[in-house]
């Protein structure tokens, strides 16, 4: 049996309208982040750049993302909001899953040919470390690497601490024996002797460099093979734990924030 089907005129009359509503979604997300942006500039005196605006998991709240700092705020920029974002529902922490795909690193994009090299075991599990020779926390990394089994381990030196932190830095990425000498050091403060000859030196500004793109603002900063990162020194018992878990995990391609 045929049946006809009748459009319904009110269905006709208003598919248009939704048309265009949908096409102005955009323009509407356009102009709200551009005021966000005008009104948070000119009301907070000193705010660093904002680097991205977008909508929020909860209706009516925008996400800004600083650095590699989120905060929040209204469709206008009048109000704003230093906190987590938790789904209740799904007992998520939204903040936190974003905080962490911002600050995942591509680890194969890390430029190991300007680090300090150095493994215990077979050396199969990597991670890469941002250091300054005067970081006392560094020092208490370092000790605890010692116990972490088949790691290879790239330390990024970057004197940010000040002080003699730049001198020490190229004295020890100009040594003969640079990992030699990072763990004389590191490990028994034996002082490195600062270069006799011409050294090129430039890994270390390169390390700045990539530090900052990165958003490293303190040392030891640890990267993981999956991307993920670990600002502080850790005990080995808990770097080994997360060793574990990213072994456990196939690696997701870095998001972008």
């Amino acid at each position: 049996m045929n049946t006809l089907h009748f459009k319904s005129p009110r269905v006709t009359r208003f598919a248009p309208l939704a048309a265009a509503l949908l096409l102005s979604l955009p323009l509407l997300a356009q102009a709200n982040e551009a005021l966000i942006r005008k009104n948070l500039t000119e009301r907070l005196a000193g705010l660093p750049k904002i680097e991205e605006v977008r909508l929020s998991a909860m209706p009516g709240l925008w996400e800004i993302r600083i650095g590699n700092e989120i905060r929040y705020t209204d469709a206008t920029g009048s109000y704003l909001i230093e906190g987590e974002l938790i789904d209740l529902k799904t007992r998520k922490n939204l903040t936190e899953e974003r905080m962490t795909k911002i600050n995942a690193v591509d680890f194969a994009s890390l430029p190991l040919k300007d680090a300090i090299v150095w493994k215990n075991g077979n050396g199969k599990r990597r991670i890469a470390v941002f250091a300054d020779p005067n970081c006392g926390y560094c020092k208490r990394f370092e000790r605890s690497l010692q116990d972490v089994k088949d790691v290879t381990v790239y330390t990024f030196l970057i004197p940010i601490l000040g002080g003699d932190s730049p001198d020490k830095s190229r004295s020890i990425w100009c040594a003969k024996d640079s990992q030699a000498t990072w763990m004389a050091w590191m490990l028994d403060a034996k002082v490195p002797a600062k270069p006799t000859a011409a050294c090129d030196d430039a890994a270390i500004e390169r390390n700045l460099a990539l530090s900052k793109r990165i958003h490293v603002t303190g040392t030891p900063a640890i990267i993981l093979e999956d991307g993920s990162r670990i600002p502080g020194a850790l005990s080995a018992e808990q770097l080994e734990k997360r060793l574990l878990a990213v072994a456990a995990v196939p690696a997701p391609a870095p998001a972008k924030p």
